[in-house]
């Protein structure tokens, strides 16, 4: 019998990471629980990553390639704006650590989410102004929309919706299901054809 594959030293770290942070928060988590609950030596670690904040920023970095690789697989590669933003909700909201960037949620992230200096936010919301202007020019969205304008409510939206539950108490999956097709249905209003 073959035996399983076990995961590179560097996705156990990972896979320790992610497990730990989700439970306990990034503060509350030190290099040697990582080490420890992924089975590896402290050391090794160190030899993957230059330390703990190195370790959480490529966590984030995978938790993204997982939204996108899901949207991908349920939307394919020319979606229409209604239907990419509703997968694009669906995949964030059911990623825990997805869900704690979009909302900085020190709970989770700790500290960390003050210390973010670098422009991955800003990025990330450059790189849906874009798409939504190239569809423009495809003539798929409305030629009176300010790309930027339109980039910033999704994103808002979608914030909106991760702590919809905080703020106004608990819904079910009905509830947030029901919340996603609606402003699926806002973002197609703004389609053309």
């Amino acid at each position: 019998m073959p035996r399983p594959l076990v995961p590179n030293r560097r996705e156990r770290i990972l896979d320790a990471a992610e497990s730990l942070i989700l439970a306990h928060g990034f503060d509350a988590v030190s290099v040697a629980t990582i080490a420890a609950h992924g089975g590896i030596g402290k050391g090794a670690v160190y030899l993957e990553f230059a330390g703990k904040r190195a370790i959480l920023d490529d966590l984030l970095r995978r938790a993204t390639g997982r939204v996108r690789a899901r949207v991908q697989e349920d939307v394919g590669d020319d979606p229409s704006l209604g239907t990419a933003y509703r997968a694009a909700a669906r995949a964030v909201l059911s990623d825990r650590l997805m869900t704690a960037a979009f909302l900085d949620d020190e709970g989770v992230l700790g500290r960390h989410a003050d210390t973010v200096s670098d422009a991955r936010y800003r990025v990330r919301h450059r790189a849906v102004v874009e798409w939504v202007r190239a569809l423009q020019r495809q003539g798929r969205i409305a030629a009176d929309v300010v790309p930027e304008h339109l980039a910033l409510a999704l994103s808002s939206a979608t914030i909106g919706l991760l702590s919809a539950a905080r703020l106004l108490g608990p819904m079910g999956p009905h509830d947030l299901e029901g919340a996603i097709d609606a402003l699926g249905t806002m973002a197609a209003t703004f389609e053309r054809g």
